[in-house]
């Protein structure tokens, strides 16, 4: 049984020759509005308000001149760090040769916000309250604000209780008791702290519509954190419903779904970063703070597991009011939104950014908005289908909304596409999305009942019946003996684990079977899973170039598959080999670099988190079926 990692103390981090720390480096806090990236030197990397999809105040973690907020020793120290337990809030223990201190992180609620409540009408506010524990230790703080993807050096202006910033999209007022020294649009201080003495900063966003106040004593700002813990643990209680052996990942896995949704639409997006690259120094750098539909059921399906049916609820009421827009047999269904229901999510390159590790171009935007997949119209209507107990009687706009869906289901699965991974190539057709067509039409028929007039259940039923035989015959390689990537391909594609996964044949099917072990045999590295495989060199018929590591979510569905097939302690290796790439605190990134043993990709993955409480479920209940 894996568990969390320890809290381990080490040196303090040390910033690579080009400017930039490992990905697996960060931790993330959150208000379920926004995030923070904090590296393990404590500095700020990353931040974007009011929303996760905001131009970013903090950049650092795509280029060292992008702006940050750093508090640590002057001197040498040894660091350790954990998120206290049952909630999002960072706390980092510093040693010296003259005394240790800690330093606690948060993105803070509203205060007195328990519960459902937590993270509605968010003051973001980011604050960091210093404590003295032994000794005395002196500590530098740098703060370098630079809004719009750091484009922007604003003017500074010194109050008696801080800074405020002009110029820009994104003015900031940080309040603390220390005194600050501006140059260059960077605020910097010196100062000590003994033991039992506390320090408090406090930078909130402060549009001049703003009337919220900041905290700006010690005493203030300890508090208000304290205040965010107690409401993190009181969400953290009504949503303990996983009791299985992995109980600890699973709960904190939720955590991070929740610090990862938007909490005024319930939109999750699927990642807190943009353009942390899955192939270094390459092209494939893409901005996942959206919400995708591809994550829909799955995310639906990890909800129900790891937290509980009202963010499953206002997961699929965002997820079907955002997706109302654009249905039917005239418009493809759009694949991702924005985080309040936006459509436009055209691309754009940020030029004057080095990237991470210099992996250039770092994009905001994601060009795939408006690709066709037709594998959305199976992942929508599989999130109602799971959510169907809930929504009680189908109001009649809810019913014809359904029935679109699975009309175009039935239409159009028989067209090329993009295919669920967005390639940027040649459509093609795509044995999954013919799969998750089959599965609209599969819960468009088990929902025929409650569609009333627009109920067409035998159409749907022959639709799909035709989806499964073409999949059956034309999906097969003989020569991998497989189902493949596409009809008429022989190459394999880790999509295909969602077949036993949706229902479409079950994991023991000998066919099945046969796929899964070609794919762990063929489709992996050291073990872990890759999407697909790419040519030597060149262009790649993905229309990108470069290659790209290990896919956390398909080595979690290998994971389901082999203990759906029986082959539970296989599935269990594979998930204690999974589950150790994880940070120090416990995050998982988009990929992992088999050889080099890091994480790679934007940080942190809500998919990487929702295959961990799925394939955990999986191998529970495989466990108590042969009990």
């Amino acid at each position: 049984m894996t568990t969390m990692p320890d809290t381990v103390a080490g040196p303090r981090a040390t910033r690579e020759q080009n400017g930039f720390l490992p990905i697996a480096e960060y931790a993330m806090v959150s208000d379920s509005s926004s995030a923070a990236l904090i590296g393990r030197d404590v500095s700020i990397d990353w931040l974007c308000l009011p929303r996760f999809d905001s131009p970013s105040l903090f950049g650092r973690i795509l280029d060292p001149d992008a702006g940050h907020w750093q508090i640590a020793p002057a001197g040498d120290y040894e660091v350790e760090r954990r998120y206290l337990p049952g909630t999002l809030v960072v706390e980092t223990t510093f040693t010296t040769s003259t005394g240790s201190a800690r330093l606690t992180d948060a993105l803070v609620f509203e205060q007195g916000q328990r519960a459902h409540d937590l993270g509605m009408n968010p003051p973001h506010e980011l604050l960091r309250s210093v404590d003295g524990i032994e000794g005395s230790v002196e500590f530098e703080m740098q703060l370098a604000p630079r809004p719009e993807y750091g484009l922007v050096h604003p003017l500074i202006r010194l109050q008696e209780d801080g800074v405020r910033t002009f110029g820009g999209p994104n003015p900031i007022a940080v309040r603390t008791t220390v005194p600050l020294h501006v140059e260059s649009a960077t605020i910097s201080s010196t100062f000590n702290v003994s033991a039992a003495e506390t320090i408090g900063f406090a930078l909130r966003w402060a549009p001049p519509e703003s009337t919220i106040r900041t905290p700006t004593a010690p005493d203030e700002v300890r508090a208000r954190i304290e205040d965010t813990v107690a409401g993190w643990r009181s969400w953290e209680e009504e949503h303990d419903i996983y009791a299985g052996p992995h109980r600890d990942l699973v709960r904190f896995s939720a955590r991070v779904l929740k610090g990862l949704t938007y909490r005024p639409t319930g939109a999750i997006v699927a990642a807190a970063t943009t353009s942390l690259p899955e192939d270094v120094g390459g092209e494939r750098n893409w901005d996942y703070r959206y919400a995708w539909i591809r994550d829909a059921s799955l995310t639906m399906e990890a909800l129900y597991i790891g937290a509980c049916s009202d963010e499953a609820g206002e997961f699929a009421s965002f997820m079907t009011s955002a997706a109302g827009g654009g249905d039917g047999l005239d418009r493809s269904l759009q694949i991702m939104y924005g985080v309040g229901g936006e459509h436009d999510l055209s691309e754009r390159e940020l030029s004057h950014l080095r990237g991470w590790r210099d992996s250039k171009p770092v994009r905001v935007g994601n060009g795939a908005w408006d690709q066709v997949q037709l594998d959305v119209y199976g992942e929508l209507l599989q999130v109602l289908y799971l959510y169907r107990e809930r929504l009680g009687e189908l109001h009649p706009e809810i019913q014809h909304f359904v029935s679109k869906l699975a009309d175009a289901a039935a239409g159009r699965w028989h067209e090329k596409d993009s295919g669920m991974w967005e390639m940027r190539g040649d459509p093609r057709h795509h044995l999954s999305s013919k799969v998750l067509c089959w599965t609209a039409l599969d819960r468009a028929v088990k929902l025929a009942d409650q569609l009333g007039m627009y109920a067409k259940e035998e159409e749907w039923a022959k639709a799909r019946d035709e989806v499964r035989e073409a999949v059956l015959t034309k999906g097969w390689s003989e020569q991998r003996q497989a189902y493949a990537q596409s009809f008429g391909s022989d190459e394999l594609d880790a999509a295909q684990l969602l077949m036993p996964l949706v229902g479409f044949l079950p994991a023991d099917d000998p066919r099945m079977k046969s796929t899964i072990d070609a794919i762990a045999r063929d489709l992996t590295q050291d073990g872990l899973v890759l999407r697909y495989r790419n040519s030597a060199e060149g262009v790649n018929d993905d229309g990108l170039t470069g290659e790209e590591g290990t896919f956390v979510i398909c080595s979690f569905w290998l994971v389901s598959c082999l203990a759906k097939a029986g082959e539970i302690d296989r599935a269990e290796r594979l998930f204690d080999q999974l589950t150790s790439y994880a940070n120090d605190v416990g995050l998982l990134a988009e990929e992992i670099d088999a050889k080099a043993g890091e994480l790679l990709g934007n940080v942190p993955q809500a998919f990487s988190h929702i295959g961990l409480i799925t394939a955990a479920r999986a191998i529970d209940e495989a466990r108590e079926t042969t009990a």
